[in-house]
């Protein structure tokens, strides 16, 4: 009896220990399931019941019981850890908490969305039925074949090939169409990138000499970071990107009130250039770097669409905000697969969108510089190819990335712009051999 006794409380505490130990990660569980719910439901139209089939079935999300709304979700965990998510026309939804005012006024982006009889990619009036003679077309939807040939594995939601200018290969999972707008967690990174290149071509700041925190720190080698380091993920900042426990980004981006300030409060381990360090808070610190350089908020929220996103008829796209009203340029961006493509394409064509330069030609050369100890796999706030990832796709591939496999890749040397959208990434989906296959249909 007293050896039962010892076991019962051994086991016991241990049940109390594991409570204890993932109490607080039920936290994020429930601000996950809450904000997907929310989001795919508000900005997709996609239906509850296939969220909760196909997305938030992964890992411990399936934990988590979700109530949709009209404009809100709530979700908990076991009903511990209740999360509330709200959605706002003009700005996604957001996680928000308990001191979070919701009747409260609120500013939106102001858009443009042009309307002409143009086909893709400078309208969206359908495409082009252009035959390449030099495109094997068979062989192009066995590359497509494949890509979807695994669901179970490979999870392949969109596919889109764009061979100048025209699309040649396009592929939907059921429940998906080229009007479905997908999620492109970090690829928005790419997105927030290419504003800096915005404003450094509208000479409204220097890379190099621009110092966020000269002012407050100096004499501190956090003084010494430039916009040069940030874009390239080298600031020397601390910073841990894991998405399977508790960690800076997921407290991050499901439990701060204030995104931008994530990665800015975080001590210096080593000087600028010393490190290389993946870090979705130096992106949303990006964010609000950029917001200070406007006179308002209000210039700042429509910056990304007249500049960019509506310049060159990513109608569909949207970037959700933060609680203090700041773009999560790290993760939260939204768009169908063609204007994912459409976002390649003004890349391919260094910045040229139907004869009209947002960017400087030089731009590419600069995010497509391998940064050192990167091993040849970053550049500025985007993915590189340049010491052969990818052994049978071309050095001079680039790519903006995104968490479970969102991929746009743009092949200069082939004229390819690729999206790729799902659930999955390697080695469950094989990028390097569906490019390969890509690219031999159109040789």
């Amino acid at each position: 009896m007293q050896t039962f006794k010892r076991v019962l409380l051994l086991s016991l505490l241990l049940i109390v220990g594991a409570a204890i130990y993932n109490y607080p990660r039920l936290n994020i569980i429930s601000g996950y399931a809450s904000k997907n719910m929310a989001s795919s439901v508000f900005i997709t139209g996609r239906s509850v019941g296939s969220i909760n089939q196909n997305d938030n079935n992964s890992n411990l999300m399936e934990l988590a019981d979700v109530t949709m709304n009209e404009k809100s979700a709530v979700a908990s965990v076991f009903g511990l850890m209740e999360r509330k998510t709200i959605c706002r026309d003009g700005l996604g939804c957001m996680l928000i908490n308990d001191d979070f005012d919701e009747t409260k006024a609120y500013l939106e982006p102001k858009r443009t969305k042009s309307k002409n009889d143009l086909p893709f990619p400078y309208g969206n009036n359908g495409k082009k039925d252009t035959i390449f003679d030099n495109v094997d077309y068979t062989l192009l939807e066995k590359a497509i074949d494949n890509a979807f040939a695994d669901p179970e594995v490979q999870k392949t939601r969109t596919v889109l090939v764009v061979y100048k200018n025209q699309i040649i290969g396009e592929r939907y999972l059921k429940g998906f169409s080229k009007d479905t707008p997908i999620l492109g967690w970090s690829m928005t990174k790419s997105v927030l990138g290419t504003l800096y290149g915005i404003l450094e071509y509208k000479e409204a700041l220097d890379l190099e000499t621009h110092k966020p925190f000269a002012s407050t720190d100096r004499m501190n080698p956090k003084g010494q970071i430039t916009l040069n380091h940030l874009l390239r993920m080298q600031s020397g900042l601390a910073w841990e990107e894991e998405y399977t426990s508790i960690s800076d980004v997921t407290k991050m981006l499901f439990l701060a009130e204030d995104m931008t300030l994530a990665q800015a409060e975080k001590k210096v381990i080593a000087l600028p250039t010393e490190v290389w360090n993946y870090s979705s808070g130096t992106s949303n610190l990006l964010s609000g770097i950029l917001r200070k350089q406007f006179n308002t908020h209000q210039e700042y929220l429509d910056f990304p669409y007249s500049t960019l996103i509506d310049k060159i008829g990513m109608h569909s796209m949207l970037i959700e905000t933060d609680m203090s009203g700041n773009y999560v340029g790290s993760s939260f961006g939204w768009a169908t697969t063609r204007d994912w493509a459409k976002f390649g394409l003004l890349h391919l064509h260094k910045g040229n969108w139907n004869g009209e330069q947002l960017f400087s030609p030089q731009w590419i050369d600069y995010i497509t510089k391998p940064t050192p100890r990167s091993n040849g796999t970053y550049g500025a706030h985007w993915w590189l190819n340049a010491e052969g990832k990818y052994p049978d796709v071309p050095r001079d591939l680039y790519s903006a990335n995104g968490y479970q496999g969102q991929r746009v890749f743009v092949i200069p040397s082939k004229e390819l712009v690729v999206v790729r959208t799902g659930l999955s990434e390697e080695p469950d989906f094989d990028i390097n051999t569906f490019l390969k296959e890509v690219i031999a249909a159109v040789e």
